[in-house]
């Protein structure tokens, strides 16, 4: 995935939750009801935080065997599909790159529900989201492409992270369960 957009950190910008709600509606039309949750994740996703000029966004549907269904609309509407793992199908949009889209799946992995639990305790602990902020600038000062040197360099902050916000490795559906 060498980009640009993957190899510069910007300063929090006020209009990346707009984006993602302009962006929720244009996915919204593709998912309908096949869609448990559309949320904005990733650092732009966390106020105040400088990231990547990239609005990640995680959707939730029932079944993974029903994922590539969305490649197609995915296209139409500008995305490329990137990767397929055990967990999600990766999708991209723009040159530069703006947005990434993971489709996760309700029984399988707990990718959305990870996410979602690292984005809110950076969102409720400033000083932890300054520190990820650092290191994010300083791996990428290590590995200007921001590849895997950088993405892999977050890791163990990650970990320790999700340590703290009390993360039970669990599906979705185990997750929301567990909420309610």
């Amino acid at each position: 995935m060498n980009n640009i957009s993957h190899t510069k950190i910007v300063s929090y910008q006020a209009n990346w939750p707009k984006r993602f709600e302009i962006e929720k509606e244009n996915l919204r039309h593709i998912f309908g009801n096949k869609a448990l949750e559309i949320e904005h994740i990733g650092s732009t996703a966390i106020p105040g935080l400088s990231s990547k000029d990239i609005v990640d966004i995680g959707v939730v549907i029932e079944n993974y065997k029903d994922a590539d269904s969305f490649t197609e609309p995915l296209k139409q509407l500008g995305y490329k599909s990137h990767s397929i793992g055990a967990e999600r199908h990766f999708y991209t949009k723009g040159n530069p790159i703006k947005y990434h889209v993971s489709i996760a799946y309700a029984k399988r992995g707990g990718f959305l529900p990870r996410q979602i639990t690292f984005r809110d305790y950076l969102r409720n602990h400033p000083e932890t989201r300054d520190e990820y902020e650092k290191l994010k600038i300083d791996l990428l000062k290590k590995d200007p492409t921001g590849g895997n040197e950088y993405i892999i360099g977050k890791g163990d902050f990650i970990q320790n992270i999700l340590r703290l916000a009390e993360w039970k490795d669990q599906t979705y559906e185990e997750w929301i369960f567990k909420k309610q």
